[in-house]
């Protein structure tokens, strides 16, 4: 694995873990807020899909090894723009995994670009607007103290204007042609499942749903029960035609 600088239209540097083993195909992943490219979890992620394709891993904006700040969904979508003109020059088949509000993104993101062969949202909101966040129940507290990473949390510059204009992903979803595959978590309290499955129900590319029963937030469904999570991944990016 690498690290690669990438150089947005807006001047911000995308820091990328770029893990080749000379596929013609490359999966570019998306974290969520607060999440990055290093993280443990992430980290195990990219080496587990880079065992059937090569590996894209970023920090958005305002994370990890990347310049700038955090837009919540405003600009990021300039970030993965990037990563995929730089993928597109590379390889035949493009993929795109987002989590959170990185789910948020990769779907935007399928609506711009139509050569994007399939998606995968992991919890991904309908609007960053809608977003529950109810950090006080134990299924928000506890996953974040589980995932603590010092210097992961130190690395994270949030923008102070919230109120910046945000694409809802709830409004392209229609615009999404390419095989989307949505999951969710039953107990998520941060982005709860319904938020899914509007957007599943609202797609009218070919698609896909999943409920993790007990499933918590984003990656925590991949913390929570890998076997389950890598399958479904693995065999929608390339099993299912």
């Amino acid at each position: 694995m690498i690290e690669k600088k990438l150089k947005t239209k807006d001047g911000v540097i995308i820091a990328v873990n770029h893990y080749q083993n000379n596929y013609d195909s490359v999966i570019i992943i998306a974290p969520g807020w607060f999440m990055t490219k290093d993280s443990k979890a992430f980290t195990e992620i990219s080496k587990a899909f880079s065992k059937y394709s090569d590996v894209l891993a970023m920090d958005f904006r305002g994370h990890g090894n990347s310049t700038g700040f955090y837009t919540f969904t405003s600009k990021e979508i300039n970030d993965i723009s990037t990563v995929i003109e730089y993928a597109k020059e590379k390889y035949k088949k493009i993929y795109l995994v987002g989590f959170s509000l990185g789910g948020a993104i990769v779907l935007i993101a399928g609506s711009k670009f139509k050569f994007v062969e399939k998606i995968i949202a992991v919890s991904a909101p309908t609007s960053f607007e809608k977003i529950e966040n109810h950090i006080w129940k134990k299924e928000a507290w506890f996953p974040t103290l589980q995932k603590c990473e010092l210097k992961r949390w130190f690395s994270i510059r949030p923008s102070l204007n919230l109120i910046c204009k945000k694409i809802k992903p709830i409004d392209i979803i229609e615009k999404v042609t390419c095989p989307t595959l949505f999951l969710a978590g039953e107990k998520d309290p941060t982005v709860c499942s319904w938020h899914t499955e509007e957007l599943y129900k609202k797609a009218v590319c070919k698609k896909g749903y999943e409920l993790f029963k007990e499933g918590c937030h984003a990656e925590d469904l991949f913390i929570q029960d890998k076997e389950k999570f890598l399958k479904l991944c693995i065999d929608w990016l390339f099993l299912n035609n």
